[in-house]
């Protein structure tokens, strides 16, 4: 009787006791819910990123040097003078110029194919199932989980030319090389330059491939395995045609990352590069930080960034283009 008569609500004349129900606040549409997370994001992308950047396009037109650099927003305007000197190739700072981006054109080419290679085929080989398969591949992420800073600094250690370790293996252990090279100045800088970066970066592209290859079903192998077909064949029919959209997409990671890299040769090099290792990115830390020419070096960064953007839009209409073509 007792629970059949709590489980009653009360008569409507009698007043209800107990404290009073806070007040129901309006629920935000489902349709904004979304948008409203995303607005601490959005404001921090702003901060961080577009603040600067606007800044920084602001900066191109003004001849920006040390003199203005209490106050920046007195500095005079020049137009387009910055960019014009910058792109007069005939005169030496368009030269300079010219010269790091042919440089910084060929290291993106090498880290990038080279990066790419040794991840896909660490990436197939580490398919098949092993004793210490795990093992190795953490091993193989260990380059890329490194700091930037702790892995480049060792690597400067190792390309010292009396004390390194890079010249006692190849001339003191196997005596590939008749005299110890200097591998952080002259020409050898840039083979050095392209084999840390290689060595950052390639277990990235090992990490993004070992995920595709996940989605390639096993009796692919298995049923051209039957019908007499070889590894490379099953590399080349069946492997790559599955991996060209993470290809497509890690290719373009790759190319922005190693194109607009500062920490390696900053830390390899120090604020001033050699010459055959000079890359777009120290080239235009020079000109703003050493020189004091900020105007000037703001407007090789903007004419840099519309470098990326033409070259990413261009990549990406041709990549769309050739997957409908595929599906067409």
């Amino acid at each position: 009787m007792l629970s059949r008569a709590r489980s009653h609500p009360a008569a409507p004349g009698r007043p209800r006791t107990g404290p009073p129900r806070p007040p129901r606040l309006p629920r935000p549409r489902r349709a904004g819910l979304p948008y409203l997370l995303l607005l601490p994001a959005l404001a921090l992308e702003l901060l961080v990123h577009l603040v600067p950047m606007t800044v920084g396009v602001v900066m191109a037109f003004k001849g920006l040097t040390q003199q203005y650099l209490r106050d920046w927003t007195t500095a005079p305007w020049t137009g387009l003078g910055n960019f014009r000197v910058a792109v007069d190739f005939d005169a030496p700072v368009g030269a300079a110029l010219l010269h790091s981006f042919w440089v910084t054109c060929c290291f993106t080419v090498l880290a990038v194919g080279l990066a790419w290679l040794l991840g896909t085929a660490a990436a197939v080989l580490m398919q098949d199932r092993f004793r210490g398969r795990g093992l190795l591949r953490t091993a193989f992420l260990i380059p890329y989980a490194l700091p930037v800073y702790a892995a480049v600094i060792t690597w400067s250690f190792m390309f010292q030319r009396d004390t390194g370790l890079v010249n006692h293996v190849l001339h003191d252990q196997l005596g590939i090389l008749g005299t110890p090279p200097f591998w952080l100045i002259g020409d050898n800088s840039f083979a050095a330059l392209v084999t840390v970066s290689v060595w950052r970066s390639w277990p990235f592209a090992f990490l993004i491939l070992t995920a595709g290859l996940q989605n390639i079903p096993r009796e692919l192998y298995e049923a051209a395995a039957m019908d007499g077909a070889g590894v490379w064949q099953q590399i080349r029919r069946i492997t790559l045609p599955a991996l060209r959209p993470v290809n497509q997409v890690l290719v373009l990671v790759l190319f922005l990352w190693t194109f607009n890299d500062f920490n390696t040769p900053y830390v390899l090099f120090g604020k001033s590069a050699p010459e055959p290792a000079d890359l777009i990115s120290i080239h235009i830390y020079q000109s703003s930080f050493v020189t004091w020419n900020f105007g000037s070096g703001a407007a090789m960064s903007v004419l840099l960034l519309l470098f990326l953007l033409v070259v990413t839009a261009g990549y990406l209409l041709a990549t769309a283009r050739g997957r409908r073509e595929t599906h067409g």
